[in-house]
């Protein structure tokens, strides 16, 4: 099934990623959200490990940045951090719709 990545308006579609950032000190992960329309970071947070609240943390600040209405879809990969109980919560909550790739497709 082919993905639909192309948004319709601001805050109607956000993607969300985990990066590494090689620095002198090692690796960093950097957890972000797109918005697919305009392909800008929304929310983005680092860590100096990689663990669930770095997404939830990606997530809030991108919630306080845009503020968007019930309906968004966000979508990521299965990882175990946006498959964990309490980021699950955190958008329903707000009432985001979850998107994932399928099994195997990143």
């Amino acid at each position: 099934m082919a993905q639909d990545s192309t948004a319709d308006g601001p805050d109607r579609k956000w993607g969300a990623d985990i990066l590494y950032i090689w620095t002198v000190e090692g690796w960093l992960p950097l957890a972000i959200v797109l918005d697919l329309l305009s392909r800008r970071v929304v929310g983005w947070a680092t860590s100096d490990r990689l663990k669930r609240d770095l997404v939830a943390e990606a997530l809030r600040r991108a919630l306080v940045a845009r503020n968007p209405a019930s309906g968004l879809v966000r979508h990521s990969d299965r990882g175990s951090q946006y498959c964990s109980v309490n980021y699950q919560a955190l958008l329903r909550k707000r009432g985001i719709l979850i998107s994932m790739s399928g099994r195997g497709n990143c």
